[in-house]
């Protein structure tokens, strides 16, 4: 029997903002990570001296810049505390971006997080409704030639999504998913497991907006939050403290009212000195999701009815 047959599938959900990952038939991810990775900036810039005279040194800076290099958590901690390591985003609006960073990105996910080899598993890794052919095909080539797996599937998130989260006896696959995430909005019809791709629509708004609008709130009262941390910080209040509301200026009147109820404190440590440091968080508390209910976005005027050559209202 092939060894991949007899162990668990590797499952890998690639996210803008987070990645899931684990082993098929778990009830959940073994780990969840921020999509980011942090390279030592030394090695991927040497000095002009050395690359013209020392081609040896410059294959050298390469080689370690493939070994030092972290990713998720760890690649934040990193980016941090120390100035050397250079923050890399794979995945920007739900499409990857960076296929260098990319790769490492899986490397660390398979060999560090999953401790597995490539070679003994399946493979299910998924993508965003829009992501191009060529896409496809740079992660088959990765997977296959870098990681040589045995196999390889790609779904479309919300066609897992669907599939998942039906709640009759029988397995549906049609219908509309709504996929929030952390760089777009889509809105995908499902037929039969099939995507409509004609009929999916893109809203350029999604998480990581409101985790900016945020920030920029925070930052306009005046909130003294170190700036290599404001952005991390920014998130977990949408994700600890964020709500939405019906009323935004009965909102307003209640923070005015009892500000003891209402605004939350956050503390935290600096980075770089290690001191601690406190700010206050109130209205951002319920106009940060207002990005997504009341955002800026073109809207589509009317088409007027024109009858007997009268234009109606």
């Amino acid at each position: 029997m092939d060894a991949a047959t007899s162990r668990p599938a590797v499952v890998i959900d690639n996210g803008t903002g987070y990645t899931k990952m684990g082993f098929a038939g778990n009830v959940e991810p073994c780990f969840i990570v921020p999509t980011v990775v942090a390279v030592n900036e030394s090695f991927l810039n040497p000095s002009r001296s050395a690359s013209k005279s020392n081609r040896l040194a410059q294959h050298s800076a390469g080689v370690m810049a493939d070994l030092d290099f972290f990713i998720g958590d760890e690649a934040l901690a990193k980016s941090r505390s120390s100035s050397t390591y250079n923050l890399s985003y794979p995945i920007r609006n739900g499409q990857v971006d960076n296929w260098d960073a990319m790769e490492r990105f899986w490397q660390q996910c398979i060999f560090n997080y999953l401790r597995c080899d490539p070679e003994d598993h399946y493979f299910l890794l998924t993508e965003s409704p829009l992501t191009a052919p060529e896409s496809r095909e740079y992660t088959g080539e990765i997977m296959f030639e870098t990681f040589n797996v045995p196999g390889l599937y790609i779904a479309v998130q919300p066609v897992l999504a669907l599939a998942a989260g039906y709640t009759t006896s029988k397995c549906e696959m049609t219908g509309v998913v709504v996929d929030v995430g952390d760089g777009a909005t889509h809105v995908v019809p499902v037929a039969d497991g099939y995507v409509i791709g004609s009929s999916i629509k893109s809203i350029p708004i999604a998480g990581k907006d409101v985790t900016l609008f945020i920030q920029q709130l925070m930052r306009e009262r005046g909130e003294h939050v170190p700036p290599e941390d404001s952005f991390e910080v920014a998130r977990k209040v949408k994700e600890t403290y964020c709500y939405t509301c019906s009323d935004i200026v009965k909102e307003f009147n209640k923070h005015d009212k009892e500000p003891s109820k209402y605004i939350k404190q956050w503390r935290g440590i600096k980075p770089k000195t290690g001191a601690p440091y406190s700010c206050d968080i109130g209205y951002e508390r319920f106009l940060g999701p207002e990005v997504c209910t009341n955002s800026p976005l073109p809207k589509k005027k009317k088409r007027k009815k024109r009858t007997h050559g009268f234009s109606l209202p």
